[in-house]
């Protein structure tokens, strides 16, 4: 077992006070940086070092794969080259398993990998929650994305939620008859606030628009990123909390 699975397995310590508690994953410091000591939602992925945050996450995004076409071997066609934790009994009260696509053509023999790899989660006693799509839609390909996504939500086993991210432009700049094929096929979408490792400057002018896609989401930040909270959030009856990607210093 490795360190960061070790320090997974440790029970979440109890928070002294409701206030800490109610800070917890949705208070956000006023124009600061991105401290993940605040949040207890996070999105872990391949090569991120032990982070002591790790042991009050409630809510764990767990990367497991990488679906994209073979570079050196392009006959082989579509591949998931499995990545991140190993199948193991985590204590979270939600964990769901990520899978960063770069295609959306997949093979029937991808879909039959991938669910049994979320078979396995579940069978150690996982609190899995449902699979994530990390796919880079953009607004213009989103109907395309939608029946993708339907497809896949008819071979999940009902008790899996689907949870995908997004783009913050899906409330400026997307066809509203698009977002709604979204509606019943998706739980959650997980709307990025950053690029690579960095927040992006503007996005603040955004997020007002995001209540506009009909959807329960929320909103993605990277740790020690750049952030201060609009009031259109607080004041929002789609917005969820926030989920911070971790990174190595």
């Amino acid at each position: 077992m490795g360190p960061v699975a070790a320090l997974l397995l440790v029970k979440p310590k109890r928070l002294a006070g409701c206030l800490l508690s109610l800070c917890l994953n949705w208070a956000a410091p006023a124009g600061a940086t991105v401290d993940a000591a605040q949040y207890d939602a996070f999105w872990l992925w391949s090569g991120v070092k032990t982070q002591p945050v790790l042991a009050q996450a409630k809510t764990l995004y767990i990367l497991q794969g990488q679906i994209s076409r073979s570079r050196r071997h392009p006959a082989s066609g579509v591949q998931l080259i499995a990545q991140g934790l190993p199948v193991s009994q985590l204590p979270q009260e939600q964990v769901w398993v990520v899978y960063r696509a770069h295609t959306l053509a997949w093979p029937e023999s991808l879909y039959s990998q991938l669910l049994g790899q979320v078979q396995r989660w579940h069978a150690t006693g996982t609190a899995v929650m449902g699979i994530q799509i990390d796919f880079d839609s953009s607004t213009r390909d989103l109907e395309r994305y939608a029946s993708f996504l339907r497809d896949l939500r008819q071979r999940l086993p009902a008790h899996y939620r689907l949870s995908i991210t997004g783009l913050m432009d899906w409330g400026s700049n997307a066809d509203p008859q698009a977002i709604s094929q979204l509606k019943g096929v998706v739980d959650e979408v997980v709307v990025q606030t950053y690029q690579g490792r960095r927040s992006i400057p503007n996005y603040a002018s955004y997020l007002p628009r995001l209540d506009r896609m009909g959807l329960p989401y929320k909103v993605g930040l990277i740790q020690g990123g750049d952030w201060q909270e609009p009031q259109a959030l607080r004041d929002s009856p789609w917005f969820r909390g926030y989920v911070v990607f971790l990174q190595n210093p």
